[in-house]
């Protein structure tokens, strides 16, 4: 896969010839609405008035995405939110079972590592 566009619907594939072969979003197997660059794809071939055009495009391998290449090991995750609950725990109960929110900027922070390990969580 050279590049594609899901706003546009079209891209472009690269041949084993080595020519750029135009994908229209109609050639995508059913429910595939993107496909990523360096994306592995078999196509069939097919001549417009406009060129070579891919029909019947089968995703090969999927590339793991640039956040699950990144992801913390299970064993590092689970020490970050062992971490997180500790915090939780001893920054955020407290003032809650007083019936009060924590300080503004505490409970800033404390989004913060909550929305960090979620986004890990989600990938």
């Amino acid at each position: 896969m050279k590049w594609y566009d899901a706003e546009k619907g079209y891209g472009f594939v690269t041949s084993d010839e080595g020519g750029d072969v135009f994908l229209p979003k109609g050639s995508l197997p059913n429910g595939v609405t993107e496909v990523r660059s360096g994306q592995k794809v078999e196509f069939g071939l097919v001549e417009s008035r406009r060129g070579n055009q891919a029909l019947g495009v089968t995703l090969v391998d999927a590339p793991p995405s640039v956040a699950e290449l990144r992801r913390r090991s299970p064993d590092e995750l689970h020490g970050v939110i062992e971490d997180m609950i500790k915090v939780l725990e001893a920054k955020v109960q407290p003032d809650l079972r007083r019936g009060r929110f924590p300080d503004r900027r505490s409970l800033q922070k404390i989004a913060q590592v909550v929305h960090h390990v979620a986004r890990e969580l989600e990938v």
